[in-house]
């Protein structure tokens, strides 16, 4: 299978993913590509929708490739697989690692601000992303995820090598992927079309799924306040 664009590929996942309909979920979409993958599923399944920023650390001489990634809160994550490929040891990464921190934090003020991160204590996150290719990315989320102790984390993705996803099986309560080849050399592969996303349309496609949700708490019967926990922010997360 090939997907038309994202929007194809996440209309075609959300239906794989309709049985979590009926659970108290939040649905994470990767920047950026993953972003737009996202906001089908939570249009499908009336959930709502954030951006969880992770940044891919780029190996030298090979700027696609991850050799790891970063996240909120120092998270960090190192490839060894690409690292032993590549011949290269980890101190010759700290620079490049430095670097995917300040577009991490240029990405969280840009498309967060002030917002702070929903609480994910008694619910399930679904992180989305467009592909998984070496799992830096999905790692450094799944991390950053966990410190936050929701009740089940899921990923879900249109397309994964079979031994990536043997891997991550084990870091998570559930995988969800479309396309499972044993192999491929990029993700963009899988799409016919697959442009470079903005951090514009990021920003865009989180407005649209927050209208989304005050449509849909609009047209929900109200019920007697409860008390909520205070929402979280990452400077406060034990990782």
């Amino acid at each position: 299978m090939v997907f038309k664009d994202r929007s194809d590929a996440g209309r075609q996942l959300a239906e794989a993913l309709l049985p979590y309909q009926r659970e108290n979920c939040l649905i994470f979409g990767l920047p950026r590509g993953g972003v737009e993958v996202a906001i089908e599923v939570a249009r499908r399944l009336q959930k709502p929708m954030d951006v969880l920023v992770v940044r891919k650390i780029g190996a030298p001489g090979h700027e696609e490739l991850a050799a790891g990634a970063v996240g909120p809160e120092n998270v960090l994550i190192l490839n060894r697989d690409v690292l032993v490929m590549l011949g290269l040891q980890a101190d010759a990464l700290p620079p490049r690692i430095e670097k995917a921190r300040i577009e991490l934090n240029r990405r969280l003020q840009q498309y967060r601000g002030s917002r702070p991160f929903p609480t994910l204590s008694g619910k399930t996150a679904i992180i989305v992303d467009d592909g998984l290719a070496t799992g830096a990315t999905a790692r450094a989320a799944i991390k950053a995820i966990k410190a936050l102790e929701p009740a089940k984390v899921v990923l879900a993705v249109p397309v994964g090598t079979r031994p990536l996803l043997s891997q991550l099986r084990y870091e998570v309560d559930e995988i969800i992927c479309l396309e499972k080849p044993e192999s491929f050399d990029a993700v963009s592969a899988w799409y016919e079309r697959f442009p470079q996303c903005t951090d514009a349309q990021v920003v865009q496609w989180l407005q649209e799924a927050e209208r989304l949700s005050e449509q849909r708490s609009s047209h929900t019967p109200e019920t007697p306040a409860q008390h909520s926990p205070k929402p979280m922010h990452w400077e406060n997360l034990p990782l």
